[in-house]
């Protein structure tokens, strides 16, 4: 009788690419981007890891280089290593401490990444008052409108509107937005090369439509992050307003001295 071998058929993990800037450190950029392929892989992805060398050759940078940055998503609770086994991710892994910003755009797609999202509506419409500067001679924008909610309880954590410019939204999948953060379906899928996100985060009271897509009591804080991306040619494409339940968020910064 013919023995038949069983093939496995579970994707390999894919790491997503990156470009290294070298005004940052690379442990840190490496450790982002990581992070966000980590929180935003397909769900039949395997969990094992590349090599510590097959890693390092991906990203470009050293084995000890990599080797920070696994320790500090290992710290994080987002993988685990095994002498002689390898380094896996850990299936229940929740982002459980503050993202902290250096200025690197995977920061951001990280933050953004590892939640389940629904497309709540998108199309034309005015541009809003208050985003008029961002869009200058433009009389409207398309938006977007996302929800977010926890990929394991499926509790709600945050609320999403992007205001972009039409040429850019026309190559735009929606379903992209199902799986991918904006910024990174900006930068990855449709190719707009981003040279700065502005972040301003501030405390303000839930009003109606929030309190209920984020089911928490109406006047209840909140934190309102808006997210300013623009281009190389410093034109702004994208405006994200997104509303956080105050007990599901928190945002650190750390300001290197040299």
């Amino acid at each position: 009788m013919n023995q038949v071998n069983e093939v496995n058929h579970t994707p390999a993990f894919a790491p997503d690419s990156l470009v290294l800037n070298r005004k940052l450190p690379l442990w840190y950029q490496v450790s982002q981007s990581l992070r966000a392929s980590i929180l935003g892989r397909p769900q039949d992805a395997s969990l094992r890891l590349p090599t510590e060398e097959q890693l390092a050759g991906h990203y470009g940078v050293s084995v000890l280089t990599m080797r920070q940055a696994l320790k500090e998503l290992e710290t994080e609770g987002l993988i685990s290593r095994h002498r002689r086994r390898g380094t896996f991710i850990e299936p229940r892994a929740r982002r459980v401490s503050p993202v902290r910003l250096l200025g690197s755009i995977d920061a951001i797609v990280a933050q953004q990444s590892g939640e389940r999202t629904t497309v709540l509506g998108h199309g034309p419409a005015a541009v809003p008052g208050d985003l008029a500067e961002f869009f200058p001679g433009c009389t409207e924008v398309v938006s977007y409108r996302r929800l977010r909610c926890d990929g394991e309880t499926g509790e709600p954590t945050n609320w999403a509107e992007n205001a972009l410019r039409p040429e850019i939204a026309q190559r735009l999948d929606v379903a992209d937005l199902e799986r991918w953060p904006m910024t990174k379906v900006l930068r990855d899928t449709l190719g707009v090369r981003i040279s700065r996100i502005t972040d301003t985060v501030e405390a303000r009271l839930a009003d109606p439509v929030t309190a209920e897509l984020l089911q928490v009591p109406l006047l209840s804080p909140i934190l309102h992050y808006t997210g300013v991306t623009y281009d190389e040619s410093s034109q702004v494409v994208d405006v994200a307003r997104i509303r956080y339940r105050g007990d599901r968020f928190s945002f650190s910064v750390t300001v290197e001295a040299h």
